[in-house]
């Protein structure tokens, strides 16, 4: 059975994992499994998000906790306590252009080293980073990211584990749950196999571990 209560799963994450989580400002967050990190006060997560969303939203819930001690991103600025941690030195932020975080969470998530991206040439970015010639033309490779744990919210999810999101939702949630080693998602309803036609299944349950059960 896929199903997993939702304090046997967060249960099964050890203080120190990585997490790759989906959503953008909280859309799409798995907000459920957020709270629970928080209530069975987990410590020193590495967190791949596309943001820090907002305090007592989404995963800025876990940064208000300080349940983080590195996160790797592409935007902070709506969030005035992961700027707080970052400059008093509790918390390690490793920005990224969002268009390379996305890449290199899907060079992860399809098992590649990494991806060849001119974004962040002569900029902060480029710091630390290998500089490749391409038929004369430079890039910088930015190196393939996967988590220990991918947390995902869908609007639906059947018995199987097979996953749809709603509109905007979708955002990071699908590229999210191909990255990590074990893949744990939340959904609004659980349905019936069949319920949700083929082509409309954004995340196979063959990628999915977990349907963390709602009731």
């Amino acid at each position: 059975m896929k199903r997993i209560s939702l304090e046997e799963a967060v249960a099964a994450i050890p203080d120190g994992a990585s997490l790759a989580v989906g959503g953008f400002v909280g859309v799409g967050t798995p907000e459920r499994l957020c709270d629970e990190l928080v209530r069975q006060g987990r410590r020193d997560l590495t967190l791949i998000t596309n943001d820090t969303a907002r305090p007592g939203m989404g995963v800025g819930k876990l940064i208000s906790a300080r349940c983080v001690r590195k996160v790797i991103t592409s935007h902070i600025g709506l969030n005035p306590e992961t700027q707080q941690q970052m400059h008093a030195g509790s918390l390690e932020v490793e920005l990224v252009p969002q268009g390379s975080l996305v890449e290199r969470i899907r060079c992860g998530g399809f098992g590649l080293g990494g991806v060849l991206t001119p974004t962040g040439l002569g900029t902060l970015a480029e710091e630390g980073k290998r500089r490749i010639e391409v038929e004369g033309k430079d890039y910088l490779l930015e190196t393939a990211l996967t988590a220990d744990f991918a947390l995902v919210h869908a609007m639906y999810a059947d018995y199987s584990g097979n996953l749809h999101y709603l509109l905007t939702a979708r955002n990071f949630n699908p590229i999210v749950a191909m990255a990590g080693s074990r893949v744990m998602a939340t959904a609004d309803h659980i349905v019936p196999v069949g319920v949700i036609s083929p082509d409309d299944v954004m995340t196979p349950a063959a990628v999915v571990d977990h349907i963390v059960a709602n009731h």
